[in-house]
C-alpha cells in the first residue's frame, strides 16, 4: 500500500434501488467525502440527496448533490448503474441490447467531465457492458472495470461457510468467468485456513461432497433469480459490493476481488471482459490474477467467454 490519504469525491450515475442502496452504504462508511448523484429522472436524483442529508447526523461528514454531468469533474472514481432492470424470468444477456445504448450514451459524458478518473461499471449484464465501456471511454488499461463477480464470489462464500458453519469472511473461494449463467466456480483453490474445501471435516464431521458442491453453486447462480421472484429486484448486497470497491480504490487497498475487466490473453482469452481475481487499487483494476485452475475449469471459463463473444458480436453488429 501507498499510504496515500484517501482520494474522496466520487460520482454516481444510476439512482434506482440499486445505486441509491451503494449510496447509502457509501454514507455510512466514511471513506469519501462528497458524492454526485445523477440520473436521467432529475427529480429522483435530487430527491435521494435530499433523503440521505438528512442523516448526514448521524454519520461522518459528507457532501452529497445532485446534479449533471458536469458535477463529475474531479471525481476519483464514477459507479454506474444507470439501465433497465432485470426482471422475473429475464436472463442479464437479455438485458444487453436496451442497456448497451445507456452505456454508449453515458460514458462519453463522464469522461467528457473527467477525462482522468476511474469508471465502475455494475449495469448488468456486466461484463459485456464494461467492454463496451471500456472501448467508448479509451481510457488508460484498468481504469474503466466492472462489478463482475463480486457479488457472485460472496454469495459463494456465504453459503459454502453457512453450510460448514464457518465465518464467510474465513472463507477463500471464488466465482470467475460471467456475472451469469455460465459463471464458473474455482473449487479447485477454495479453502479455509489453507485447507481445501473439499478436503475439510467440521468438528460435526460434516463435509463439502460432490453433491454439496453441486447444491451450493446452483443457490449461487440462482440466487438473483430467486430474490427476483420474491421481491422482483436485488439492491443490497451489490450496494455493499460496490461499497467494497470503491473503498479498494480510495484506499489504494491492493484489494483480490473478482471484478471483471477487458481480458489481455488470461487463460487463451481476449476481446471480452470476464472476472478474474484481481488487485484493485488507485488504478482500478491493476492486475488480473490467473489462479492455478484446473483443466475443467479453464475449459469452462473459455466456454464462458465464447458465449459472451458472440453476444458482444451481436451488439456490436
Amino acid at each position: 500500500m501507498t499510504g496515500l490519504p484517501p482520494r474522496n469525491k466520487i460520482g454516481l450515475v444510476g439512482t434506482g434501488m440499486v445505486g441509491a442502496s451503494f449510496a447509502y452504504s457509501l454514507m455510512q462508511c466514511g471513506v469519501a467525502n462528497e458524492l454526485i448523484l445523477v440520473d436521467a429522472d432529475e427529480a429522483r436524483a435530487e430527491g435521494e440527496a435530499m433523503d440521505l442529508n438528512h442523516g448526514m447526523p448521524f454519520v461522518s461528514p459528507m457532501r452529497i448533490r445532485a446534479g449533471g454531468y458536469e458535477l463529475l469533474a474531479g471525481c476519483d472514481l464514477t459507479v454506474i448503474t444507470a439501465g433497465a432492470n432485470q426482471r422475473p424470468g429475464q436472463t442479464r444477456l437479455e438485458l444487453l441490447q436496451r442497456n448497451a445504448g445507456v452505456i454508449r450514451d453515458i460514458v462519453p459524458r463522464i469522461v467528457a467531465a473527467n477525462p482522468r478518473g476511474v469508471i465502475l461499471v455494475a449495469t448488468n449484464p456486466v461484463d459485456i457492458l464494461t467492454e463496451i465501456a471500456a472501448e467508448v471511454a479509451g481510457l488508460p488499461p484498468g481504469h474503466v472495470f466492472g462489478s463482475g463477480t463480486t457479488l457472485d464470489s460472496a454469495r459463494f462464500r456465504f453459503l459454502i461457510g453457512d453450510y460448514l458453519d464457518v465465518n464467510p469472511r474465513s472463507v477463500h473461494a471464488y466465482i470467475i468467468g460471467e456475472h451469469g449463467d455460465s459463471a464458473v466456480p474455482v473449487w479447485s483453490v477454495a479453502n479455509i485456513g489453507g485447507i481445501r474445501v473439499s478436503d475439510l471435516a467440521t468438528g460435526e464431521g460434516k463435509r463439502i461432497d460432490g453433491a454439496a458442491m453441486d447444491r451450493i453453486f446452483d443457490q449461487t447462480r440462482n440466487a438473483a433469480y430467486e430474490i427476483i421472484q420474491r421481491k422482483k429486484s436485488t439492491y443490497y448486497a451489490i450496494g455493499l459490493a460496490l461499497r467494497t470497491v470503491v473503498e479498494a480504490v480510495l484506499r489504494d487497498e491492493q484489494t483480490v476481488l473478482t471484478v471483471c475487466s477487458p481480458m489481455k490473453g488470461q487463460f487463451g482469452v481476449e476481446g471480452i471482459s470476464l472476472s478474474l481475481p484481481t488487485i484493485v487499487g488507485h488504478g482500478g483494476a491493476e492486475t488480473v490474477l490467473q489462479p492455478p485452475l484446473d483443466p475443467r475449469e479453464i475449459g469452462l471459463f473459455r466456454e464462458s467467454a465464447s458465449i459472451l463473444l458472440d453476444q458482444y458480436a451481436s451488439v456490436r453488429a
